[in-house]
């Protein structure tokens, strides 16, 4: 693939989706209803199929490499304290499953779901090279 303009606006438009992406699942990842932990389960699901959704409708790594720079970047620093000492990310702990970080879980789980989506293998190009 060559350099084009439209590949460029792709890899922003990618970049800008992870970084709301991020935020919103940063913010909301604390949320917990009883001992289940909804906002985690939701903001996985939610950046999983973001992930998901870019490399397959995209068939581009660049772009999903862009918005999982987006989700990791918009993570870490909305994770920190702000410049007023509050913290979105609070060490908030799951009794039910004994002393589990949500902010923890959440921080790891972005890079990694962001790593599997760019290295998953590519078999639109399989496809195409054995019905040749």
């Amino acid at each position: 693939m060559g350099f084009s303009w439209s590949r460029v606006f792709t890899w922003i438009i990618a970049l800008v989706a992870g970084a709301v992406f991020g935020v919103a699942g940063t913010i909301a990842h604390a949320y917990v209803i009883g001992p289940v932990p909804i906002g985690l389960i939701l903001a996985i699901i939610g950046a999983g199929a973001l992930l998901a959704a870019v490399r397959l409708l995209t068939g581009d790594r660049w772009a999903t490499l862009a918005c999982g720079l987006g989700l990791v970047i918009a993570t870490f620093v909305f994770s920190g304290p702000g410049p007023g000492g509050s913290v979105i990310v609070p060490s908030g702990k799951l009794d039910m499953l004994g002393p589990i970080n949500l902010g923890t879980v959440w921080t790891i789980a972005v890079p990694v779901m962001a790593v599997i989506a760019l290295v998953w293998p590519d078999r639109s190009r399989n496809r195409t090279s054995a019905g040749n």
